[in-house]
């Protein structure tokens, strides 16, 4: 019947039995009896037809709808299938924390789909542990978390260490002392992140363990909201250093700041997959970017 579907598409775009006999190398009324038992079989009429001129019915016009739709749908499917064959990446789900993924995602998915731009990958976010068993489960293929796991069946690579900055507009007070400790930072205006995030729980041990209360001005879950507040309320934050690039700081009048105390706060960002040797072509590949992108000059 799909064959018939393209017969019967060819004669809709050629407005003419003649015309699409020659293009589909059929005579004319071998054409004939193919849109006829077409009809037959989907018991309506797709043609109205006055003499040799055709005319597409109201079901005719949807037929044809079809047909278009299945055309394109095996075109998709013969490219993918060819691109299979040569070994190119189709599909990849990544699991990472939302923070996480405000840190690595952006090197991590330029570099991909330069190297893969026909490649798709799906963006998973959770908490550590949820991202930990999606991958184990099978439901991500690769994950990103801000530490160091020995999980079962699961392949640990680390790819790089972060620790917290303190982050202040460049005419903020806090940049003319020659140096700065944590009780620079009591009862100052800060942004913190949200409750129950990794980097909460870690800003508020630092506080605790310091014995220093800040004055929180506002909880927010986005680093980009947070670090576009920091002029607007004279406030400071404290962020991964991961995610505070040149640029961002330059463009954002921002500079950051070491607290030798902040050196505390140092975790370890991971990747992490199943190492039964099960990962798909895209999840290899996926592997072999983030590798190159995080860990230059490995083998």
């Amino acid at each position: 019947m799909f064959d018939d579907l393209d017969i019967f598409a060819a004669v809709v775009e050629h407005s003419s039995l003649n015309r699409a006999s020659r293009q589909l190398n059929l005579s004319q009324p071998a054409l004939s009896r193919k849109i006829s038992k077409l009809e037959e079989r989907l018991g309506v009429a797709l043609f109205n037809r006055f003499g040799k001129r055709l005319e597409l019915t109201e079901v005719g016009r949807l037929t044809y709808t079809y047909a278009l739709e299945q055309r394109q749908q095996r075109s998709k499917f013969l490219e993918a299938l060819s691109k299979f064959r040569e070994g190119e990446p189709q599909f990849v789900t990544l699991g990472a924390s939302l923070t996480t993924l405000q840190t690595t995602l952006p090197p991590l998915v330029n570099a991909y789909t330069e190297k893969y731009p026909a490649a798709e990958l799906k963006l998973i976010t959770g908490k550590t542990h949820e991202i930990v068993s999606s991958v184990s489960e099978g439901k991500c293929d690769v994950g990103i978390i801000a530490s160091s796991i020995q999980e079962p069946g699961l392949r640990c690579i680390p790819l790089f260490e972060d620790q917290l900055r303190l982050v202040v507009s460049s005419h903020h007070p806090l940049t003319l002392p020659a140096k700065l400790t944590m009780d620079h930072l009591a009862r100052l205006p800060m942004i913190l992140f949200s409750k129950g995030t990794w980097y909460r729980r870690m800003t508020d041990e630092l506080f605790q363990r310091c014995a220093v209360e800040p004055d929180v001005r506002m909880e927010i879950d986005s680093f980009e909201a947070i670090v576009r507040l920091l002029p607007t309320i004279k406030a400071a934050a404290l962020l991964p250093k991961s995610y505070l690039r040149p640029e961002l700081l330059n463009g954002g009048g921002l500079v950051s700041l070491h607290i030798k105390e902040l050196e505390q706060t140092q975790r370890t960002t991971c990747l992490i997959y199943q190492g039964s040797g099960s990962l798909s072509t895209a999840a290899r590949c996926l592997v072999q970017v983030t590798e190159e992108v995080f860990l230059p000059g490995h083998e």
